[in-house]
Order: C-alpha cells, then structure tokens, then sequence
C-alpha cells in the first residue's frame, strides 16, 4: 500500500515538471489569441487616444483664434471711443462756426466803419476753426467738386455755367470730418447746364450720326 502511493507522488512530481514543449497544442493557441486581443484592444484605445487629443487641440486653438479675434475688436472699439468721444460737443459748436462766418460775409459787404469788428469777428472764428482742428475736426471743400453722396446732400440743381454739370455749384452749409468719420454733410445744389449748351450739345451728337438715307442710297 506504501509503495503505490510512493508511485503516484512519483508520476505527479513528474507531470508537474514537464517541458514547455510538453503543453498542449490548444493552451498555446488559447494564450496567442488572448495577447492578440489585447494587443488589438491596445492599438484602438491608442488611435481613439491620438483622435481625441487632435480634437481638443482644434477646440483649443479656435478658443484662442476668438479670444484674440475679442481683444483686437475690444480694443479697436475703445479706441473708437476715446477718437470719437467729443463728436456730440462737435457737432453743436459748428453752428457757432456758420454764424460768424455769415457775420464776416456780412460786414464784407458794409462800410469800412465795420472793418475793426469784421477784423475781431476773423480773429474769433480762425481762433475757432484752430480749437476744432485740434481735436480733429476738418472742413471739406465742396465748391467745384463733383457731387459726393457721402458728404454732400443735395438740396437741388442750379443752372450754371461756371461749374461742369454734376458738380457742386453753390455750398449752403459746409461739410465737417472728425478723424476722418462724417461728422456733417454739407448742403449743396448741384450745377446743371444751360439749356442752350444742353441742345448744342444734342445738335452735336445728331450731326455726328451718319445719314441713313445716303447710307441706303
């Protein structure tokens, strides 16, 4: 009895000491399918890994694109602010502006018993123009010029032959810029020919066509 179980410890001790090579065929394959696997599992959490950051960095960048898109328009509008802060004083005081100048157009026309006022009223208004000009504000020349809706309103035509049709015959308010903004349109009429040159102009033009009739003649 002593014997047989000194056999089978024996044959267990052998069993358990068996070669790698002595492992069956299907364990092997049980162990190469599960590092595959896993491997596998690996591979796609690395891709999903690498996608995910290329996402965030996108997000990242364009979070940065509009906080930098924000200061600049932050910045520009403060700027807008501070240039065009005084435009509403501005605006009230040329009145003041075309007052003095009809009283200089005014005395222009009196006796000269006027000239010492007419010299003080200059003195007062280039003194004017000079505060506002530090601040920004600039005259546009309208007189001449060809009609600008963007700085002229029109307030009707004038037949004249002084100025080419179109453009600006007679200036009733001048207009005024602060850097460079409209500040106020000027009022303007708009020249228009003669009639006279107007149908010279047309005479011109028909003696110009060729003749029909001796054209088919």
């Amino acid at each position: 009895m002593g014997k047989k179980k000194k056999e089978e410890n024996v044959v267990a001790e052998e069993e358990s000491w068996k070669s790698p090579e002595e492992v069956p065929e299907d364990a092997e394959e049980n162990g190469a399918v599960t590092e595959s696997s896993e491997a596998d599992a690996a591979s796609d959490d690395a891709v999903d890994y690498q996608s995910e950051a290329l996402h965030n960095k996108d997000l990242y960048l364009r979070a940065l694109a509009d906080l930098e898109n924000y200061r600049k328009r932050a910045q520009r509008e403060k700027e807008d602010a501070i240039r065009y802060a005084n435009s509403n004083l501005l605006r009230e005081m040329i009145p003041v502006i075309d007052n003095l100048e009809r009283a200089v157009e005014h005395a222009n026309d009196g006796d000269d018993q006027d000239q010492g006022l007419l010299e003080g009223v200059q003195m007062t208004l280039e003194q004017f123009r000079k505060v506002l000009e530090g601040f920004g504000v600039k005259i546009i020349e309208s007189l001449g010029q060809p009609f600008n809706p963007e700085f002229h309103q029109a307030m009707g035509e004038m037949v004249t032959s002084e100025h080419p049709p179109h453009a600006v015959a007679q200036e009733m308010q001048k207009a005024y810029t602060l850097n460079g903004r409209l500040l106020r349109p000027a009022l303007v009429m708009i020249a228009k020919a003669p009639e006279a040159e107007t149908e010279e102009l047309g005479e011109g033009a028909d003696d110009n066509e060729p003749d029909s009739t001796q054209e088919n003649e």
